[in-house]
């Protein structure tokens, strides 16, 4: 069996690259590290490499023209790059995705390769997408770049070295809201978008660490940034802050103007998939869909998942279908006969199809009958995906009318990787098989 390493690392020496690299693997992020553009290139070619990450301090200039050449490498597969070393307008309009200034923790990338791989996948299922409806008639664009500044929520007491930070962003061209307290802060999330929050731990730490978990128990708010100001003699280790959310970490030791372009990196990068994310929304309200649920129609789902099939053997990536069939195996017959069932499927299809992630593709293929496409999704995480979505849907009560208690649906759930050799038609077609045996 061959190596699978997620990360790709690319640096001369280990100086950074070898606890980087042993804390990832710990997180489950296996790396492979090369120790020039040509390792590197080869590597690309060799694994089933997700996201690249460059050492800037060590690569000397070839590494500036890296991120270039790496993404030329892997595609049509987009590959996020992200430079270790300080940001600045020299790196502008090299390909890099994020630059996080050195020392860096494990879980910190972690957090972020989360995301840009998420993005990048969104990315090439919005292309695919642009081909389906295209066929249909249908054109999708993706939303012009938001010409406006940053908007900026910083959320602690007005302390003399936060108040300097605010300020440093202010003259980067952000625009900065002040937030002292963790009830202001949480309303004015609410009322407004914000493209990054930095939170002023100061005394209380532990403050700012419970707003940062809050912010991720909110879907509205899950993606927004999180920059941790704290002092360096603070007892928050930089783990702690990393997994309970934050998705950096600065100290007042740090020069205000670094610390704001730290921000303004995550902010960018923000902004970057929010855009990416309506795009694929907006394909939901394309008239295509069926019109009950706002799912696609079983012939649009067919077109769309053999194009998925073939972009996914290019690609390199998994490809999984999942099948969800109303269950048989509990009492829901009254509702049935009843049409009480019918009354529910369009609620049913509708939370099918936020519950799923942005790049996934849910169907409707019969009255009772859901699936899902997820691409760059192996079979296991796609099991626990319709395992997920199907529990939700179970916590949910539907009407049964004429004062009768009301009925929870359950489902059956098939899944299927889609292989080389079978093809997709074998894949849907196994993953139904599936659901029916669990009904039987």
């Amino acid at each position: 069996m061959g190596v699978h390493a997620r990360v790709l690392i690319v640096a001369r020496d280990d100086a950074l690259a070898g606890p980087l690299a042993e804390g990832l693997d710990r997180l489950g992020w296996r790396t492979v590290t090369a120790r020039g553009p040509y390792a590197a290139i080869a590597a690309l070619s060799d694994l089933q490499v997700e996201a690249a990450i460059v050492d800037l301090a060590s690569g000397g200039h070839e590494a500036l023209t890296l991120a270039k050449r790496l993404k030329a490498a892997c595609a049509p597969r987009r590959l996020p790059v992200i430079a270790i070393g300080a940001p600045g307008p020299e790196l502008d309009g090299l390909n890099f995705d994020l630059t996080l200034t050195a020392p860096v923790h494990p879980a910190q990338v972690v957090l972020r390769l989360e995301t840009l791989v998420r993005m990048a996948i969104a990315e090439e299922e919005f292309e695919l997408r642009l081909e389906t409806f295209s066929e249909r008639g249908r054109r999708l664009e993706m939303p012009d770049p938001d010409p406006s500044p940053f908007k900026v929520l910083a959320i602690g007491e007005p302390a003399p070295q936060f108040l300097a930070l605010s300020n440093a962003l202010t003259r980067s061209g952000a625009e900065v809201v002040g937030a002292f307290t963790a009830y202001t802060a949480f309303d004015y999330l609410h009322e407004r978008p914000f493209d990054a929050v930095v939170l002023w731990a100061g005394d209380n730490s532990q403050e700012a660490l419970s707003i940062a978990a809050g912010m991720r128990r909110n879907t509205q708010l899950y993606h927004t940034p999180a920059l941790l100001y704290m002092k360096q003699e603070s007892y928050v280790t930089m783990s702690e802050a990393y997994h309970r959310g934050i998705s950096d970490v600065a100290s007042p030791e740090t020069p205000e103007t670094e610390t704001a372009k730290r921000v303004i990196e995550l902010a960018r990068s923000y902004r970057r998939q929010t855009a990416i994310r309506k795009a694929l929304e907006k394909a939901r309200a394309s008239g295509l869909m069926d019109p009950a649920t706002g799912l696609f129609t079983r012939d649009l789902f067919a077109t769309h998942l053999g194009r998925l099939a073939q972009a996914s053997r290019l690609r390199n990536r998994p490809l999984s279908v999942c099948v969800l069939k109303v269950s048989e195996s509990f009492d829901v017959g009254a509702a049935r006969h009843g049409g009480w069932l019918d009354r529910a499927i369009p609620q049913i299809g509708s939370m099918i199809g936020r519950l799923v992630r942005v790049e996934d593709t849910a169907a409707r293929l019969g009255p009772e009958v859901f699936a899902l496409a997820l691409p760059a999704t192996p079979q296991a995480s796609a099991r626990a995906a319709g395992e997920r979505i199907a529990a939700v849907i179970g916590c949910t009560a539907f009407e049964a009318g004429d004062g009768k208690p009301p009925f929870v649906v359950e489902f059956d759930i098939g899944v299927a990787e889609v292989s080389l050799a079978a093809g997709v038609g074998k894949a849907l077609e196994e993953a139904a098989a599936r659901a029916v045996e669990k009904a039987g």
